[in-house]
């Protein structure tokens, strides 16, 4: 057995810094709206186009340093509201020898050693590779690229400092030939989510596409594409699951 199998777990996160960022820095800054609005009511009354009037006249109108101190209690809440949802919302990644697990909030995935190829960081995303070219995971991240570089040598995976594929992509333009039968329809629906923001959509409309072998690049909202070595090549009788699910199959 390879002597990495007995190395115990890496994990890597934001650390203490990003914490302390988190619950010191946005209630800080809560703090400091709070203060600039109780400071600058009066002002805004007499303008007749600022947003929530009613509510800026109704401050100007309380009695100081009551206005002063509720304002900014407020804008510290704000803060840590934030701070909360930071905090569930990072990403930490422990890895040993034979897995990776991702966790974030009350997510937890975890990716074997044996079913992934390659792993790298493309457009802040942690991205794994099975042998077909196939994405594993595209996590989006802030996480060091040097850490998460370190963590899975130390445990033998296979480290990429950029994406192995990346001269194979190409722009995607409606009715483009070379893709899976099913591929424009799914692309044209994608470009709509992702230029309406709708992430959920644009997120599962890039699954879908990865079930008949179309790997996907974001720039600036342009969809680019490659094939996986097991693409549903075009003319093929195999459906997508949301194909299948319109014809009740």
């Amino acid at each position: 057995m390879d002597a990495a199998d007995y190395r115990p777990r890496t994990a890597v996160s934001g650390g203490p810094l990003e914490l302390a960022v988190l619950w010191g820095g946005f209630p800080l800054l809560g703090a400091g709206a709070g203060w600039l609005l109780a400071a600058t009511t009066g002002w805004l009354a007499r303008l007749p186009w600022v947003p929530f009037g009613g509510l800026v006249r109704w401050l100007d109108r309380l009695p100081e340093p009551q206005a002063t101190a509720g304002t900014i209690a407020v804008g510290v809440l704000a803060g840590l509201v934030v701070a909360g949802i930071g905090t569930a919302e990072r990403l930490i990644v422990t890895v040993d020898a034979a897995q990776v697990r991702l966790r974030r909030s009350d997510e937890n995935r975890t990716i074997s050693r044996v079913d992934t190829r390659v792993v790298f960081l493309a457009d802040k995303h942690l991205v794994l590779l099975d042998a077909d070219g196939a994405e594993l995971v595209r996590e989006p991240t802030d996480l060091s690229a040097p850490a998460l570089a370190a963590a899975f040598r130390e445990h033998g995976w296979g480290w990429a400092d950029d994406d192995p594929h990346r001269s194979a992509y190409r722009l995607w333009v409606p009715d483009l030939p070379g893709l899976p039968t099913g591929a424009d329809a799914l692309l044209r629906a994608r470009e709509r989510a992702v230029r309406r923001d709708r992430r959920d959509d644009a997120r599962e409309l890039r699954r879908e596409l990865g079930l008949i072998g179309v790997v996907l690049r974001d720039d600036d909202k342009r969809q680019y594409w490659r094939l996986t070595d097991r693409a549903v090549a075009p003319g093929s009788e195999q459906s997508t699951s949301a194909e299948r699910d319109a014809h009740g199959r």
